[in-house]
């Protein structure tokens, strides 16, 4: 008997084992029963009481929303007819269009005409002020930054579609919309910004013949921020059109040409509110419009059927009431349960904090045998991991940086020797002078700076190679090269590449000595500026091609893995040295012109630092 209670004890210790290892087992059997009957309740209550109601409160409320903006929008448009009117000043506008070509007086006239009106308003984009007689216009523009009315020649105009409309017509204003193809414009201007245009047309009183053109046209943000107070929830729609139903705003250009399409805005008729249905294949649309009673103009808004219904959501309110009453119940029993579940993770979460802020030697204490047991185990593997995985990395950064280095000053122009060589040997065979010692010598000391050891070196040491560099290039070059140096004192023991001042004279020589036949002069200087060490090396040759010097710049600003070899790889190079070595700050700038090149170095302060 004592052997099968053992055996049936074993038996249940060896399944309260298996559920325990799984803490969803923990937690389904209370939270279920719970939030199942908490769901099923609000969901019954809460249709069951709304469902009407709320399909009511939405056409109400979108009702009232289009019928007041879309006063509005009228309002704002009836305004900027008003403004379009000279009323009193007619007979002097008219005067000055008439004296514009010989009468200057005219012409500020209508130029102060033309800025009252765009101050006068805050939803101007551009107005133009046409003349048809004269065939030219006025014109201001917020991208004129000192609001300097402008003229220029409008012999296109007459030639518009709005334009003739209101001619051939006999008609005196015109609407012209951007939401549909609508892009003649006959004035020389930006309109991306504008989402209509309103013109008008000022006639001779006895003639009645056209005058002048005025041109109003207005910044979308006015419309956007009217249209904002529209609220628009997922699927629906809203469109702005005339009497005529030609579009001003559309959300969703798709939607409104499948509306058009189906004649669905034939049916908006009448100037006030109301509403159609209408199906776009599976989907029920509810449209409610409103029509303006000043002008016509329509605000339409289509809502689908299934959105009509989503205030029901209310209901969440009433169920977060009933639900109330279920969570005090259950939280007397998840108090007990949830101290046992959740320490393993506060443990565990406490040692994850620690990990995100850079302590690697963060591993938590493994409790018990469930999926937080499993999850901690997996954690402090991770650690581990990412401790070797550091230390890996940090070394092969390491070397894969000197690599580069030692790639880069490898990569010596060849053609300085064979040119220091060519004049040393040309100099000797003309002219068996015994200078050529020195030269011979200075070779010498240049070709053992080069092939030293050091990826720095001294500011100081750097100008000796230069001084020597430079006094084999006049050999070549005679007195066409002139040279002044200028280095703050200060500045004698910064640490550079080596051969980084060599690059940019190299460039010199090669872009303006080379180019010429004319005395170039190459100015080297050091300041610092703003914490910053520069060295420029300018030159007073022809300058850079526009296209070599984009060349030059994009092979500067790609990376050393995707660099391309060619006339720039010396600054390329250095370009790469000087970031490896001190930092993203530094780099190479190049400024060109007429008047020469000039190539600066930027180290930043600390820059050492970095080395």
């Amino acid at each position: 008997m004592g052997a099968v209670g053992k055996w049936i004890r074993s038996r249940v210790q060896s399944a309260g084992e298996r559920l325990s290892r799984r803490l969803v087992n923990k937690l389904v059997l209370l939270f279920t029963s719970i939030i199942t009957l908490v769901v099923i309740s609000l969901t019954v209550i809460s249709y069951q009481m709304l469902q009407r109601e709320s399909v009511e409160h939405s056409i109400i409320g979108t009702t009232n929303t289009l019928k007041l903006v879309n006063q509005n929008l009228e309002d704002f448009i009836s305004g900027v007819e008003q403004l379009s009117l000279p009323q009193i000043r007619y007979d002097q506008i008219v005067s000055s269009i008439e004296n514009e070509q010989h009468d200057y007086a005219a012409r500020l006239y209508l130029e102060s005409y033309l800025r009252e009106l765009y101050y006068s308003r805050t939803d101007m984009e551009v107005i133009c002020f046409y003349l048809v007689e004269q065939q030219k216009y006025y014109y201001i523009t917020r991208e004129n930054y000192n609001l300097r009315v402008l003229t220029a020649e409008g012999d296109e105009i007459t030639r518009q579609s709005w334009f003739r409309a209101m001619i051939d017509q006999g008609g005196s204003r015109e609407f012209q919309s951007f939401f549909e193809g609508e892009n003649e414009i006959g004035y020389e201007i930006n309109i991306k910004n504008s989402f209509m245009a309103y013109h008008r047309v000022l006639r001779s009183i006895p003639t009645r013949e056209p005058q002048a053109l005025i041109s109003f046209y207005l910044n979308s943000s006015v419309l956007d921020g009217m249209l904002a107070d529209v609220p628009l929830g997922k699927g629906e729609q809203l469109l702005f059109l005339d009497k005529d139903n030609r579009l001003f705003y559309a959300a969703d250009m798709d939607y409104y040409n499948r509306i058009k399409q189906a004649g669905l805005l034939d049916g908006i008729t009448g100037d006030s509110a109301g509403r159609l249905t209408w199906r776009d294949g599976e989907e029920r649309y509810l449209v409610m419009y409103d029509v303006g009673s000043q002008s016509g103009w329509k605000l339409v808004k289509p809502i689908p059927h299934k959105e009509l219904y989503a205030a029901a959501t209310a209901t969440r309110d009433w169920s977060i009431l009933i639900g109330l009453g279920f969570i005090v119940l259950s939280i007397i029993l998840v108090t007990y349960t949830s101290n046992a579940i959740t320490q393993p993770l506060k443990r565990l979460s406490q040692q994850m904090s620690r990990f995100s802020t850079g302590s690697f030697d963060a591993e938590a204490a493994v409790t018990g045998r469930d999926e937080i047991a499993y999850l901690t185990r997996h954690f402090n593997q991770m650690v581990r991991n990412t401790n070797e995985l550091i230390n890996e990395r940090y070394k092969m950064k390491l070397s894969e940086k000197n690599a580069i280095l030692k790639a880069l000053e490898a990569e010596i122009n060849p053609h300085f020797l064979y040119n220091a060589l060519q004049a040393i040997s040309t100099k000797a065979l003309r002219h068996e002078r015994f200078d050529i010692a020195d030269m011979v010598d200075a070779l010498a000391q240049t070709l053992r700076y080069c092939i030293s050891g050091r990826d720095v070196v001294q500011a100081r040491d750097e100008l000796k190679h230069i001084e020597r560099y430079l006094s084999l290039q006049k050999a070549r070059f005679g007195t066409r090269l002139q040279v002044t140096t200028d280095w703050d004192e200060a500045l004698m023991g910064l640490e550079l590449p080596k051969l980084s001042v060599q690059t940019l004279a190299e460039n010199a020589v090669k872009h303006a000595l080379e180019k010429v036949s004319t005395t170039v002069n190459i100015a080297i200087k050091a300041r610092l500026y703003s914490g910053k060490a520069v060295i420029s090396v300018r030159d007073n040759g022809p300058g850079i091609p526009p296209a070599r010097l984009d060349e030059v710049l994009r092979s500067l600003a790609s990376g050393w893995e995707e660099r391309e070899i060619g006339e720039s790889i010396g600054l390329t190079n250095l370009s790469t040295r000087l970031k490896l070595l001190y930092g993203e700050e530094a780099g190479l700038e190049i400024r060109t012109g007429e008047d020469g090149t000039e190539m600066s170095m930027i180290i930043p302060q600390g820059g050492g630092s970095h080395v």
